[in-house]
């Protein structure tokens, strides 16, 4: 009987070009150990690493999404560039955690051209964690197709999501003290649930009713939300035209 193989974690990267790809660079030519479980995606920059690229990793089954940059207040590409990056990842933290991805699996770094040695250490701790996370789903006891359904409803809403971004999430002085503070308040929290987690839970509401009318109590088994939420949401949607309520039954069918 052949023995069961051991779980090879699929991590996407997105590597600056100017710092952490070089330090990917000196890591390999200096012989430095890592699992080899990285697949390298350049770029001219971190800030350059779109919310939908992220999304779209997971959705494509990575276990794991690593973005490195050079260290805050050095970047090569855009002064403040890497400041995007950290804002970026704040908020697809926020999205995961809501559609039920682990966050951890998701991981920003700043690594230099010179720090070859980091580049190894930080690959060995992610690879670590996700393997003690398994593949995607795997730890989070979710089907595979639902998180990427949730993934989709996140993609769709990155348009709106930037231009939120643009007008209510961004920081004036860009230091990485006022990111973790603005991120980390409760005036934030609300804000980001009005501006965003609800219209995502509408929005993932309306992808999983579209097929054939169901009861509230369906979807909000099937997408794993809070009941009360969930009427709140198609009571919402009712009154722009965008589902039809039936009855005591609540059954819901999308609007064309």
């Amino acid at each position: 009987m052949a023995a069961p193989s051991e779980f090879k974690p699929i991590i996407v990267g997105f590597l600056c070009n100017w710092c952490c790809y070089g330090g990917a660079d000196l890591a390999g030519v200096s012989r430095f150990q890592y699992p080899p479980h990285l697949r390298v995606i350049r770029q001219m920059c971190s800030g350059r690493v779109d919310l939908e690229f992220i999304f779209r990793a997971f959705a494509g089954k990575a276990d794991g999404v690593f973005i490195g940059g050079c260290h805050l207040g050095d970047c090569h590409y855009n002064p403040e560039g890497n400041y995007d990056a950290l804002g970026n990842t704040m908020i697809a933290k926020r999205i995961l955690e809501n559609i039920g991805i682990n966050p951890e699996r998701l991981r920003l770094e700043w690594v230099s051209a010179g720090e070859g040695t980091r580049f190894a250490e930080v690959q060995n701790e992610l690879s670590a964690k996700i393997k003690s996370l398994g593949a995607l789903g795997s730890s989070e006891g979710k089907e595979i197709t639902v998180l990427q359904a949730g993934l989709q409803a996140a993609t769709d809403l990155v348009p709106y999501i930037k231009l939120v971004e643009r007008e209510r999430f961004r920081v004036q002085e860009r230091k990485e003290e006022n990111y973790r503070k603005l991120f980390g308040s409760a005036e934030f929290d609300k804000l980001f649930q009005e501006l965003v987690l609800d219209k995502l839970a509408m929005s993932r509401i309306m992808r999983y009713a579209r097929p054939q009318p169901m009861a509230a109590t369906q979807i909000a088994a099937g997408l794993n939300l809070p009941g009360a939420d969930v009427f709140r949401h198609l009571n919402v949607l009712a009154q722009r035209g965008m589902v039809k309520l039936d009855g005591n039954q609540v059954q819901v069918v999308a609007v064309a």
